[in-house]
């Protein structure tokens, strides 16, 4: 990642800001779709105990290599160049996953990936990615307290594993000339809350660029149970909020807004969306495409299409999608997921920012 790469993606969010506000203004709709994701795959090689995905007993019809292909150059011609972000399941275990990252870098695609870092083991994998030059590589680690992540992500050793994949990745990168940041995302839950700010130093001396902190939701049993932070504990959770937040205006590298920072104990009392945090424009911005190739702007709505059958313009501007803009324009669900909750242009800006410092050798 460099200033040039962040100004030329800048550019697409500024002009859709633009569009935003004409379409919540007047409701014309010039807005195209700047935030896209790709869920490569459900299935999961980890365990963490408030995820469902490695759990579920059906796995719905996977797209093949060829037509993820074939829909991100659809988008390409439709929006013109984008950073897409892979996630799954673990897109890893993604048969042909690389290929499909290579692909991107071949057609001039920034891509990045969310993972849970496991396959980072291996060195051709490390290598792999590395010489496919993504835009970012986010690793989920909730601690390092080696205990408390092991426990929350069900495998045991999996801390160790991760920090060694993450300096097996920065070794590659200072082989073959290519850089980007490592973000570390964290989930935030009631055993790990309060040893969060000794995440933040931590995760630049390991070889990380910035940590991400993302509240967990109540997806299963134990994340109710045993990770959901309760009125007992808000009152510390709102001291270490306000510690990070410290953290931040000193420079640390924590991308979360402060806005977002700040909602935090409002997540946990399961409150609506005050009003500096609306509208929502999830709907002006965002297009998921999940494994099957449906298409979403947030999870919480019915899917707006599919490339499998659709072309990227007919699903945005179609009769659902329009529908759903209107929906999400009005929804008041308070939603923290790093991917749904609302950055305004200074807050990327401020996030690109922090992404271009490199943590020391």
């Amino acid at each position: 990642m460099n200033f040039l790469e962040l100004t030329r993606l800048g550019a697409h969010h500024a002009r859709n800001a633009v569009a935003e506000e004409v379409y919540l203004r007047t409701g014309r709709d010039v807005t195209v779709p700047v935030s896209i994701y790709g869920e490569v795959i459900e299935r999961c090689n980890y365990k963490c105990r408030y995820c469902d995905y490695w759990r579920r007993p059906h796995y719905r019809d996977e797209m093949s290599i060829a037509e993820w292909q074939k829909a991100l150059l659809d988008l390409k011609d439709f929006i013109g160049h984008y950073h897409i972000e892979f996630s799954g399941g673990e897109p890893y275990i993604k048969k042909g996953f690389v290929d499909l990252i290579t692909f991107c870098g071949e057609q001039g695609l920034k891509w990045g990936v969310t993972t849970n870092g496991g396959a980072f083991g291996n060195e051709k994998v490390v290598d792999w990615t590395v010489k496919a030059k993504p835009f970012n590589v986010n690793i989920s680690i909730d601690s390092r307290d080696a205990g408390v992540h092991n426990y929350s992500r069900g495998i045991d050793g999996s801390l160790d594993d991760i920090v060694a994949g993450i300096r097996a990745l920065q070794r590659a990168k200072a082989r073959h000339g290519v850089d980007f940041p490592i973000i570390v995302k964290a989930v935030v839950h009631k055993l790990n809350f309060r040893l969060l700010p000794d995440m933040v130093d931590w995760v630049r001396e390991i070889g990380g660029t910035a940590v991400n902190f993302q509240p967990v939701e109540q997806v299963t049993d134990e994340a109710k149970d045993e990770f959901w932070i309760g009125p007992e504990d808000i009152d510390d959770l709102i001291e270490v909020k306000d510690r990070l937040l410290e953290m931040k205006r000193r420079g640390g590298a924590i991308l979360n807004s402060e806005l977002l920072l700040n909602l935090w104990p409002n997540h946990f009392r399961r409150e609506k969306a005050p009003r500096e945090a609306m509208p929502c424009r999830i709907g002006m911005r965002n297009f998921f495409i999940r494994a099957d190739g449906r298409v979403e702007m947030c999870w919480n709505f019915p899917p707006i299409g599919n490339v499998r059958t659709q072309t990227a313009r007919e699903i945005w501007y179609g009769k659902e999608g329009s529908e759903r803009r209107k929906e999400t324009v009005a929804c008041e669900t308070l939603c923290l997921f790093t991917c749904l909750s609302q950055k305004n242009l200074g807050d990327k800006f401020k996030m690109g920012m922090k992404l271009l410092r490199r943590p020391a050798a």
